[in-house]
């Protein structure tokens, strides 16, 4: 797969996740029903702010301003450091605009989970694999917050600590850990959570710019469980396949295969390519994105497979690994 389609599709596709592993223990009940508050708050409520990403020495700051109405939710996020970089989407369909390539990505939201809506709707299987425990009340950005942690039950996944408004239930602040070690960490450091919000703030500073540039649609579309013609043997305990498309991706030929799998929270997703005549094999092995997510590739017959998920780097070669053709 090329740099630029990973790119793009890590982009567009992309999460959260700490805490300690080792006494799996019962959830609270009512820990899981925050979960339920945290997921779907961001689909409820108006809200404009200014949050902080921060993985070792990358730090990224962006603004967001999210609407919702009878037509269902709209928002801007744009990010403020580094290379521009915007995205405006209505409900599900998604446009990101690049700048500086002169570039405009659109695609339909299938996996993707943005700050501060990281938790997947509706949640299934949690407690299976994470002990969801009630914490202790904290202040963050002169909210008061509602501690949520999630302990992993094995080393297969990372943890999670969640600071939630708790009036709203909007996630405020998320920090993903591996034994005690952050691996990501977002946080609002100015928000504003109601009230009305002019439209003119969610359009593109870019759409009016981008006559002559170049348009990539990762068209998407759902196939049958199986009829893509590949499957993953030996996922880690608690994984399960929940899709499979066709991605058929601007100025290629053939279309790229994705399978996704996800243990309820998390997610890994298989993309499968295959080869074109005249291009030359990809540098095989594992990958370090940014954050929590792992990248590994490898070559199985004529095909490029690459896994990619918010898991620990064993997990994403385990399961890439395991990939076949039926």
């Amino acid at each position: 797969m090329t740099r630029v389609v990973l790119a793009t599709l890590l982009l567009l596709s992309a999460s959260v996740q700490p805490v300690f592993a080792q006494k799996p223990h019962t959830s609270s009940p009512d820990a899981l029903r925050w979960l339920q508050k945290i997921a779907a708050a961001p689909r409820q409520h108006n809200y404009v702010g200014t949050f902080v990403y921060s993985s070792g020495n990358n730090i990224e700051t962006s603004r967001i301003v999210h609407l919702v109405d009878e037509d269902g939710e709209h928002e801007k996020s744009e990010v403020l450091d580094g290379p521009p970089r915007e995205i405006i989407r209505n409900n599900d369909e998604m446009r990101c605009y690049l700048p500086d390539s002169k570039t405009v990505v659109t695609e339909k939201r299938w996996l993707r989970k943005v700050f501060p809506a990281l938790l997947p709707q509706p949640l299934s299987n949690l407690d299976d694999n994470y002990v969801v425990r009630k914490g202790g009340q904290e202040r963050v950005s002169g909210f008061l917050c509602q501690v949520i942690e999630l302990e992993p039950r094995d080393d297969k996944r990372y943890g999670q600590k969640l600071w939630v408004d708790a009036h709203t239930g909007l996630l405020l602040k998320a920090t993903v850990m591996d034994k005690g070690r952050v691996v990501e960490q977002f946080v609002f450091t100015d928000l504003k959570i109601g009230g009305k919000i002019d439209k003119e703030l969610l359009k593109s500073r870019y759409a009016a710019k981008t006559a002559d540039w170049r348009t990539t649609n990762l068209v998407s579309s759902t196939v049958g469980s199986g009829k893509l013609g590949w499957q993953v043997e030996d996922s880690p305990p608690g994984f399960r396949k929940i899709i499979e498309m066709k991605r058929n991706l601007s100025g290629t030929s053939r279309p790229v295969g994705q399978i996704a799998l996800s243990d309820g929270l998390a997610a890994v997703s298989v993309f499968i390519e295959p080869l074109s005549g005249n291009s030359s094999p990809p540098v095989e092995g594992l990958y370090h994105s940014r954050g929590a997510i792992s990248i590994y590739t490898r070559t199985v017959g004529d095909n490029v497979i690459t896994t990619v998920g918010e898991v620990p780097p064993a997990t994403v070669m385990q399961i890439g690994n395991s990939v076949t053709s039926q």
